[in-house]
């Protein structure tokens, strides 16, 4: 136990700030503090106190302190305080801190990439009991979300605030050429090509672009059928091929402006401003900037799934919610999260406010939800690719892999680097790190 902590506890350090998007690290819709309060300045007289630590700032931070304010107004006996603790990463780098000092909350929330790391710590409590108890289980749930939630048959986390890339179309520049939205590779190819516009040797508009993010590129390894890792966590998994034919694949765009591929630092609002500025035709951007998209936009905006080569498939984003092993309020704590999961009042009013993808099959079959998804259909979009959900990147080295795979995007996507080299070296870090 106190071995594998101590592994978690290197690799959060690791992780710190290198996720990006929906995918990991960045708070979600801005970085701004949204707690309702903390641990120790709140005491609710005759009320059991739950402690709540989240990641969620700005708009979908307001968000989330107006659902906690439904519960604590329809539940006298509880009290649950929402407390923000930066992004994703500094949010784990404060949990296994606190989980070492035995000060941490009663429920956290957790990026679906870091679970495992603590799973495999055991300081998460199994939530298949209080399921049980509760007369739920796990088919009431969206399957293609719950890929991070069990671990040696242990329920860890349910799904919260998730998220999935998609494709946003600018459909009135492919209407001008008469051109299909692209279900495939090649089709986007052919149309990204299309959508280019050059003078006086400068690009005045781009076919296609995507942040600086793991996210499109393991998307991209899957939709070639291959895996992240291999089956038994030991080494990449995309050894016969599937990962050169991606970058070879972007690296042609790129060279004939079809592409464009943004700088690391603030891609994601770079790419969407490109796109809603009408610089670029397609980008393949989180289902979170579909709000923000549809209120800026003066063209014919609409989203589409990710283009197939073999196959459809998509990885999800976002965080799961789970309790801590070592909270004295499980109980309690098992009321709030069961709430959220099956009170219309609870997620149900949170996803419909934010733009999360619902996560239990009653919140998608909601007479809520149909409205929703009838008025923007655009939303729709990512909940049918779900289907295709895969998650390839479980492992609870992923922080450390993730960095090495970083390492070479940037060496093939703005150093041109030699794509084959490259991702054979990455490989040679990837088991000496699995291996460790």
């Amino acid at each position: 136990m106190i071995k594998k902590m101590s592994l978690v506890l290197m690799a959060a350090a690791l992780a710190g700030g290198m996720l990006a998007g929906c995918s990991g690290g960045k708070t979600p819709q801005g970085d701004a503090a949204a707690g309702s309060g903390s641990a120790g300045q709140k005491e609710a007289e005759g009320k059991t106190v739950v402690n709540f630590w989240h990641s969620l700032g700005g708009k979908n931070g307001e968000y989330l302190n107006a659902m906690i304010q439904r519960f604590n107004d329809t539940h006298s006996n509880i009290e649950v305080v929402g407390t923000f603790q930066g992004s994703y990463a500094e949010t784990v780098t404060k949990l296994q801190q606190a989980v070492a000092a035995k000060s941490g909350p009663d429920v956290a929330m957790l990026e679906r990439a870091y679970v495992q790391m603590f799973a495999d710590a055991d300081v998460l409590e199994d939530l298949n009991p209080y399921l049980k108890k509760s007369g739920m289980s796990t088919n009431d749930f969206v399957a293609g979300l719950m890929g991070h939630s069990i671990f040696d048959k242990k329920l860890v986390t349910l799904p919260f605030n998730r998220s999935t890339p998609i494709m946003h179309v600018n459909k009135t520049l492919l209407d001008e050429k008469g051109l299909a939205i692209p279900k495939t590779w090649e089709e986007l190819k052919k149309v990204a090509n299309a959508m280019v516009v050059k003078e006086n040797g400068e690009y005045t508009r781009y076919g296609l672009t995507m942040p600086y993010d793991t996210w499109y590129p393991i998307a991209m390894i899957t939709q070639a059928k291959g895996k992240f890792f291999n089956d038994d966590t030991t080494s990449i998994g995309f050894n016969n091929g599937e990962g050169a034919k991606v970058f070879h694949f972007l690296k042609d765009m790129q060279n004939t402006g079809a592409l464009y591929y943004p700088p690391a630092t603030d891609s994601g609002n770079i790419v969407n401003q490109m796109f809603t500025s009408g610089k670029v035709a397609m980008m393949f951007q989180s289902t979170g900037v579909i709000g923000s998209i549809a209120n800026t936009v003066k063209f014919n905006y609409v989203t589409a799934f990710l283009p197939m080569d073999q196959v459809y498939a998509t990885p999800t984003g976002g965080a799961n919610l789970g309790i801590m092993a070592d909270s004295k309020n499980k109980d309690a704590a098992w009321e709030f999260l069961h709430w959220v999961m099956t009170d219309p009042q609870g997620a149900q009013q949170f996803v419909i406010d934010s733009g999360y993808l619902p996560f239990t099959k009653k919140m998608v079959e909601s007479q809520q939800m149909k409205d929703l998804w009838a008025k923007e259909p655009n939303r729709k979009v990512a909940y049918d690719q779900l289907q295709y959900a895969i998650d390839t990147n479980k492992a609870i080295a992923w922080p450390q892999v993730e960095q090495e795979f970083f390492k070479a995007i940037q060496a093939i996507m703005y150093d041109n680097a030699n794509v084959d080299s490259t991702l054979a070296n990455f490989k040679k870090e990837t088991d000496r790190i699995l291996k460790q």
